[in-house]
């Protein structure tokens, strides 16, 4: 199986009966074809006044790729502590690891009209500021800040890459908790998709900062 139906989009099936899910949407595809794949699902739930966020395993193999089909709604502060539990679980798998399966989030790519994947094993959450370096951070509001310095989304990549040689190296990506996974999803693809041509910058990839 290469790859979901895009009716993965609108409706998935859970406990034997439809369940509507609205995936992320951006407008490129990092990974268009995923083989031997595991889908679990986030669905977003309400309760009264609260958000709730309900996480559906059955479909899991450890040894597979697994494939993460979010919820776009959900906030990043209900979904991203269920996903690090995930993630630990695989990590943490000896018996029968398989270390070339790797973790993707699905999500819509609305230019090509297909179902695409963004993939993150390698990458670590961490529910807080970081304590040094140089963080471009993603507010709720839509405005990005470096170091509390609100910069314009398509003066980001200038911006970083005339940053003094001393703060160049290991710039974190940091994100509202409050953001909502689609936003999620939408920054980070930005946040890979810049390039530098001086070379002394260099993006810390395997940490997310939310707070």
């Amino acid at each position: 199986m290469k790859y979901f139906s895009v009716i993965v989009l609108f409706f998935l099936l859970s406990c034997g009966k439809k369940e509507k899910m609205e995936l992320a949407k951006a407008g490129v595809s990092i990974v268009k074809n995923v083989d031997d794949l595991s889908p679990i699902y986030l669905f977003f739930r309400t309760k009264e006044k609260d958000t709730l966020v309900e996480v559906n395993t059955n479909s899991s193999i450890i040894t597979t790729n697994w494939i993460l089909n979010v919820d776009k709604r959900l906030p990043l502060r209900i979904s991203i502590p269920e996903i690090m539990k995930l993630q630990d679980k695989k990590r943490k798998e000896k018996a029968h690891k398989n270390e070339l399966a790797q973790n993707y989030y699905s999500y819509a790519d609305s230019i090509g009209k297909n179902l695409a994947f963004l993939p993150f094993t390698d990458v670590y959450y961490k529910l807080g500021k970081p304590k040094s370096g140089v963080v471009v951070y993603f507010a709720k509001n839509n405005t990005i800040l470096v170091d509390a310095v609100v910069v314009k989304k398509e003066e980001l990549q200038l911006y970083l890459n005339n940053l003094p040689d001393q703060k160049a190296h290991g710039i974190k990506f940091g994100i509202n908790k409050n953001s909502s996974f689609d936003k999620y999803v939408k920054s980070k693809i930005f946040f890979r998709s810049l390039v530098f041509s001086n070379k002394l910058v260099e993006i810390d990839k395997d940490q997310d900062f939310i707070y």
